[in-house]
């Protein structure tokens, strides 16, 4: 017996009030066979979201299911069950565990992606699972009211005009270091994160802790960034995965100068410099030549990871020329956007090409620099 099992999860709060949903549907008819919810107290929403799978699994195999094809708008389950990315989250391994257990017994079982719009039964499940929980009476449906299969509907749109479900990119920079306390030219050396960076970094855990569904975070492969990183996937208990392309520009034989240093070591090449992206530093890395990098790399994230929350862990270039792509602006915004140490910004994009800044340089959860 072939089935489809679609489970969800969610949070309010992450972690706060939680709930799962889960339905099974004959893979032939996509005919409901079972629906599964139940709140489960204070949890994460990675936490609901494996709940959510196992319910489903548990299902299937009370109804005698031989081959099943799991549909889950969580990329972290996803990927984690599929045996790409690891379980490192301790609240999550013996749920991974149980899942991994029911999936042996069933014997045949796929895991794929979806967008959040095709899980509406599921998401459903669980709303109704945290209200019931909280207490909250479902909403009577209007009598007028009609629901169209999500394959018919049409993509949601922004009042900008872009469609379809973005890939959210939330920007953070790495906390301080030494160099950034020196105002010095820092690209690829790899300088630790002071006592203030690693708070900075706790402080940027603690506010993307709240932040529900974030699939993965991505990071620079330098110390700083990785420091940081390491932090926030703590927190929200999303996969760390290492990007080279999120690497900060190459300062060659300006690394660790300060501006005025460099200047004087090099006064017409840092004119030239600072009046042309494709000027590069001694033996170092234009800035034309970063901006094509990381272009590469935003499609690729946005390919890997469509419809997601991703936090992306990065230096003041790459994050500036994100926002530039995303804004459409032109080389003026390099020098006159200023990014703070463990600052956060967020820029969405969109797969029909289009993209929108909501956020830039966000401190308000920086401790007291004192």
């Amino acid at each position: 017996m072939k089935v489809i099992v679609e489970a969800d999860g969610g949070s309010r709060g992450n972690p706060g009030p939680a709930g799962y949903g889960a339905v099974v549907l004959d893979a032939a008819t996509e005919e409901v066979l079972v629906e599964r919810a139940e709140g489960i107290g204070v949890a994460t929403n990675n936490v609901a979201e494996y709940q959510g799978l196992i319910a489903g699994l548990r299902a299937a195999l009370q109804l005698g299911a031989t081959d099943v094809e799991v549909r889950m708008d969580s990329k972290l389950v996803v990927e984690q069950m599929s045996g790409r990315w690891q379980v490192k989250h301790p609240a999550m391994k013996p749920l991974a565990l149980e899942a991994g257990r029911l999936i042996r017994e069933l014997g045949s079982v796929q895991f794929g992606w979806i967008p959040r719009a095709r899980n509406a039964k599921a998401d459903a499940l669980a709303n109704q699972a945290m209200d019931a929980q909280a207490g909250v009476a479902p909403a009577a449906p209007a009598a007028s009211a009609r629901v169209e299969p999500a394959s018919t509907r049409p993509a949601s749109a922004t009042w900008t005009g872009q469609v379809g479900e973005p890939t959210r990119l939330l920007l953070l920079r790495h906390g301080q270091t030494e160099l950034s306390v020196q105002r010095r030219y820092s690209g690829h050396g790899d300088p630790e994160l002071t006592d203030l960076g690693h708070r900075q970094a706790a402080g940027a855990a603690a506010r993307l802790g709240a932040v529900p569904g974030i699939a993965a975070v991505l990071s620079s492969p330098l110390r700083r960034a990785r420091q940081t990183a390491a932090a926030v996937a703590e927190a929200t208990g999303a996969p760390l995965v290492v990007r080279d392309g999120l690497i900060e520009t190459d300062f060659g034989a300006w690394e660790g100068l300060t501006f005025a240093e460099a200047r004087e070591r090099d006064p017409e090449l840092h004119a030239s410099w600072l009046g042309s992206e494709e000027i590069a530093p001694p033996g170092g890395e234009s800035f034309a030549a970063v901006g094509t990098r990381v272009e590469a790399e935003r499609a690729a994230i946005v390919e890997e990871y469509p419809a997601a929350t991703v936090v992306v862990v990065s230096h003041v270039t790459p994050i500036k020329m994100l926002l530039r792509d995303a804004l459409q602006g032109g080389p003026g915004i390099l020098y006159r956007l200023h990014l703070d140490p463990g600052s956060l910004s967020e820029a969405s994009f969109y797969p029909d090409g289009g993209a929108s800044v909501r956020l830039v340089n966000d401190t308000s959860f920086h401790p007291g620099e004192r």
